[in-house]
């Protein structure tokens, strides 16, 4: 397993290129993302979207058109993907799946799990490949998601804070902004957060 990065945009949003078996997962194709996923994804199988925000998904019909490859986002966050947000125009597209559990889903032989923490949108959550989590606006290195956008919930972000702490075993966390971490690292924090919001 392998994981490629690189900053998209204004708000230098990570767009992640996972590749399993030769199998190439875009997670979070933001702005400007098409031209370096289609020069490093060799084998593309799947867009998979955190959550709905505007610099997480900017690319997403460009590549799913060029690529001919399925999105793949939490049904409560699917709704953003035709919405104008903050009022920036983005370019709209459709999932072809949407997830409704944390049931693992198969893509081409292999199996991701979207784990729902729902706070900074409502289908917030944080792609898990088995070797490490990409969390999206969830979770980043020292810090966690906003809660004062519009659709944001400070109450389901404590809720996904205290769920997130017990978490019982340790992974990387490649989140959507900043450098990586790890589970055990923002566990610690996780009590000031609560204090915070």
């Amino acid at each position: 397993m392998q994981i490629k990065s690189r900053p998209m945009g204004e708000y230098q949003t990570n767009c992640y290129i996972v590749t399993i078996n030769d199998k190439d997962f875009i997670v979070d194709p933001g702005i400007g993302a098409t031209q370096w996923v289609v020069e490093n994804a060799k084998n593309p199988a799947a867009i998979l979207n955190t959550h709905g925000h505007f610099d997480h998904v900017w690319s997403n019909a460009e590549l799913q058109k060029i690529l001919n490859i399925p999105i793949i986002i939490h049904e409560k966050d699917a709704f953003l993907l035709q919405e104008e947000q903050f009022g920036i125009s983005m370019p709209k597209s459709k999932p072809d799946i949407v997830v409704t559990n944390e049931e693992p889903i198969n893509i081409e032989g292999e199996t991701v799990t979207f784990l729902h923490f729902p706070g900074h949108t409502p289908g917030c959550c944080a792609i898990d490949f088995g070797e490490f989590w990409c969390s999206g606006d969830f979770i980043f290195k020292g810090s966690i998601g906003r809660v004062d956008f519009p659709y944001s919930d400070s109450n389901a972000m404590k809720e996904s804070l205290r769920r997130f702490k017990t978490i019982p075993y340790d992974k990387p966390v490649y989140p959507g902004h900043g450098e990586p971490t790890t589970i055990a690292q923002e566990q610690k924090y996780v009590d000031y957060w609560l204090r915070a919001i």
